[in-house]
């Protein structure tokens, strides 16, 4: 007999977008319920135990702003911090966490646990119920019927999931864990198009099978920096991991072993991801190269296992066992968990509104891999977008979107609903234009508002960012108004290498002295004996270096906004235009932007074909 019980909002999957959207739309005010397939891998790290990394840090920073929970998770179970790109300038410094694998997933299904108005259930979603082109609910593999007025589906790699090791194949989306097989064919039915991806992770190996005696050592930072605004200094000790390579040996094994490897025998379908490839795909595809980086990373501060970064693959267990072995520190290692590759069913994102939610289904939104991302930082950025505005379309307001300019979150669902999926998609600094003004140190500035606005970050930590922008912005006053002599300013100048000033010019301000390439905040402090703490300092610091280039951005993007305010109607008729190109035709119809910036970055879409769209739409308006 069918059980019909009615809440707000249904979360499908309990991975890192899930909890994120089921959080957020919770603090929104609304009952959430999120059905999980196992309640015991709520917030499981599938593949490598870290958080953060290059561009993806940025994410965490922004999820963390908003109001979000990724990077306080990431705190509280890090065995290791480390700010990547710190040689280079501060618009890609990118924090990184080794975390506590079991930590993290017990303390992420703790905080929903304890949450306000969440309910979690352990039961498969077999069926969307929809009524009049929206979604109303879903059915489960018990017979169990659930309304809602929104739906977030998050189901991550486990829709028609299929592992391979070697040329054996089993159902699941993770291992040991089974697959979601019938969600797909009703996500078809609601007209949305599916493809399939490949994903894979690293054997587990041992740890007190690894000579740690003989490899390198890498350590954490002294001074570790904290994703979360929330979390106040990081006091703990941190774990090493350890750095190897591969060898001419390795790379011999594996090529002997391809004629049984499914992605070399074409059993495998799956599009894998490019920037992350298999160590079978980096030895085919570098051939000439003849050693690739490894990482041993803990899996926990009380684990016995080690995750091996640079070593996903799915060759058959003996060859695995063998390719390990020939590595340096691992000639008596011992594999706890095979690596393996999965593929999975996802949704192509040009079927979504920039609010996640599909164009065919109202209130049917769609977070995370589905959507063809890796990574669990893309995925909680999904999630809380979703969350928020799944909660939002419920109250009839008005979407939220962010902006590329104003956050990588913004850089990542444009680049989803624009743009082709042909692989899973990884956030790079690269991919973000307006990078000098998207850095980590200024998150709290260009997001935090939206936290605060939506009711998901506590008003303690509003007003302390308000307090510390007020500090900056009297600091950076009182540097541009004090006027240093040369008798104060040049020896310091001299220690740093730079050019003294004149003394006819009668000094210069401290801010103007600041910009100066080899000068630091310390400097400007021993210069005019002014006090100020290391935040503070590292913010004005940043902010008088850059000047001028986030001028000339901050004008950039004043053009874009142009662009942005010319609407295109949604049933806009592209192939009436005399002017389009045959295929900037059929991508605007596919993808059907809401105005003229989102329309010149549909792949294929070119600077003449957005002049007849505006030249056209001036005219009919």
């Amino acid at each position: 007999m069918t059980k019909t019980q009615c809440y707000d909002i249904i979360v499908v999957g309990g991975g890192h977008a899930g909890i994120e959207a089921s959080l957020a739309a919770s603090r929104m005010g609304f009952e959430v319920l999120l059905i999980t397939l196992n309640i015991d891998t709520i917030g499981q790290m599938s593949c490598n135990p870290s958080i953060g990394g290059l561009a993806k840090g940025h994410l965490v920073r922004e999820v963390d702003a908003i109001g979000g929970e990724i990077g306080l998770l990431a705190d509280r179970t890090a065995l290791q911090f480390r700010m990547l790109n710190r040689s280079k300038g501060p618009a890609v410094w990118s924090p990184r966490s080794q975390n506590d694998r079991v930590q993290y997933k017990l303390l992420a299904r703790q905080i929903l646990e304890q949450a306000q108005r969440i309910t979690i259930k352990q039961e498969e979603v077999q069926e969307l119920l929809v009524s009049g082109g929206s979604v109303i609910g879903v059915q489960t593999g018990i017979g169990n019927e659930y309304r809602a007025h929104a739906v977030i589906v998050t189901t991550g790699t486990f829709l028609n999931g299929l592992m391979h090791i070697g040329l054996d194949s089993m159902t699941g989306g993770r291992l040991a864990e089974s697959s979601a097989n019938r969600l797909s064919n009703s996500l078809q039915k609601c007209g949305l198009k599916l493809g399939r991806l490949k994903t894979g992770t690293s054997p587990r190996i041992a740890r007190h099978s690894i000579d740690f005696s003989i490899l390198d050592v890498q350590y954490g930072d002294e001074e570790p920096s904290a994703f979360s605004l929330r979390s106040g200094e990081i006091l703990r000790d941190q774990e090493p991991c350890y750095i190897t390579h591969t060898n001419p040996e390795t790379h011999a094994l594996i090529q002997g072993g391809l004629d049984r490897s499914p992605l070399y025998t074409g059993k495998i379908t799956g599009v894998g991801p490019r920037y992350c490839p298999s160590i079978e795909t980096k030895v085919v595809r570098f051939s000439g190269r003849d050693s690739h980086l490894v990482f041993i990373e803990p899996e926990g501060r009380d684990s016995g296992e080690c995750y091996l970064n640079g070593l996903a693959t799915s060759l058959p267990y003996d060859i695995q066992m063998a390719m390990l072995r020939s590595i340096k520190g691992l000639s008596t290692v011992e594999i706890t968990r095979p690596g393996y590759a999965v593929e999975y069913d996802f949704v192509y994102p040009v079927q979504l509104h920039p609010n996640l939610e599909t164009k065919k289904v109202k209130r049917l939104f769609c977070a995370g891999q589905i959507n063809g991302t890796s990574g669990y930082e893309e995925a909680a950025a999904q999630g809380i977008i979703a969350g928020i505005n799944a909660a939002l379309c419920i109250r009839d307001e008005k979407p939220f979107v962010l902006k590329r300019y104003e956050a990588y979150i913004g850089v990542l669902i444009d680049d989803l609903i624009t743009k082709n999926t042909e692989e899973p998609y990884r956030m790079f600094t690269s991919l973000a234009e307006h990078r000098l003004i998207l850095r980590t140190d200024n998150v709290a500035d260009r997001v935090m508002q939206y936290g605060n606005q939506y009711g998901l970050i506590p008003y303690e930590l509003w007003q302390r960012f308000q307090d510390e922008r007020h500090e900056i912005d009297r600091t950076v006053d009182t540097l541009r108004s004090t006027v240093v002599k040369p008798e104060a300013a040049n020896p310091v100048l001299r220690e740093r290498g730079e050019s003294e000033l004149p003394g006819e010019r009668g000094g210069q301000s401290l801010y103007q002295i600041l910009k100066r390439p080899n000068m630091h905040y310390q400097d400007i402090q021993q210069i005019a004996e002014l006090h100020f703490d290391k935040r503070i300092g590292t913010r004005v610091e940043i902010e008088a270096k850059y000047e001028g280039y986030i001028k000339r951005e901050q004008e950039l993007i004043a053009r874009l906004q142009e662009l942005e305010h010319i609407m295109i109607p949604q049933d806009f008729e592209f192939q009436n235009i005399k002017g389009l190109s045959n295929e900037a035709r059929t991508k605007l119809t596919e993808v059907r932007p809401e105005n003229l910036d989102q329309a010149s970055r549909i792949q294929g879409v070119s600077p003449a074909d957005v002049l007849v769209l505006l030249l056209y739409i001036k005219k009919e308006t």
